[in-house]
């Protein structure tokens, strides 16, 4: 599978390899890490990217990719879908940025990035959430495009929909 570019960010989907290497925190010879990265999230979302190529094969498009920045090819952070779309067309999303790279739009830029491709693979609804304190993630949900459908006492949900895709 190709990577996914937008205006600064390339969106890179992860191959078992470069996931199993994230998960031993080894940097490979063709890439690039900005420090701080890989994150405990990162490292996570490579094992679970890892164990369901092992499982069930592998889910790209519905995988693991690594935010690296255009300007330097530098790995910020990771996003991804928690895998295929389910019955009814929906999917689930998570992602992350090193401290140092946030607060300069990466994020929405990732997650706007990585929403037009759920659509135009025919998603009807991308889901996502935050725990309630995390204020910079329910931003970047917001400005990626997803609006607040519920919330508990620990978490506050986020989705966008698509009625008109067709499902995948």
């Amino acid at each position: 599978m190709e990577d996914l570019v937008t205006q600064r960010l390339v969106l890179h989907p992860l191959t078992v390899e470069e996931a199993q290497s994230l998960t031993r925190e080894e940097q490979g010879e063709h890439s690039r890490w900005a420090p701080g990265y890989p994150a405990a999230a990162d490292i996570a979302g490579a094992r679970r990217h890892v164990e369901t190529c092992a499982a069930e094969g592998d889910p790209q498009p519905f995988g693991a990719y690594e935010i690296r920045r255009r300007e330097d090819f530098e790995a910020i952070g990771g996003l991804g879908f928690h895998g295929p779309p389910d019955e009814d067309g929906a999917v689930t999303i998570g992602y992350g940025l090193v401290p140092a790279a946030q607060g300069r739009g990466y994020a929405a830029e990732a997650l706007r990035g990585l929403l037009g491709f759920a659509r135009a693979q025919g998603v009807r609804q991308v889901r996502g959430d935050t725990d309630r304190g995390n204020i910079a993630s329910q931003r970047v949900m917001a400005a990626a495009g997803m609006e607040p459908v519920g919330e508990d006492e620990r978490l506050k949900y986020y989705a966008v929909r698509w009625p008109d895709a067709v499902s995948c």
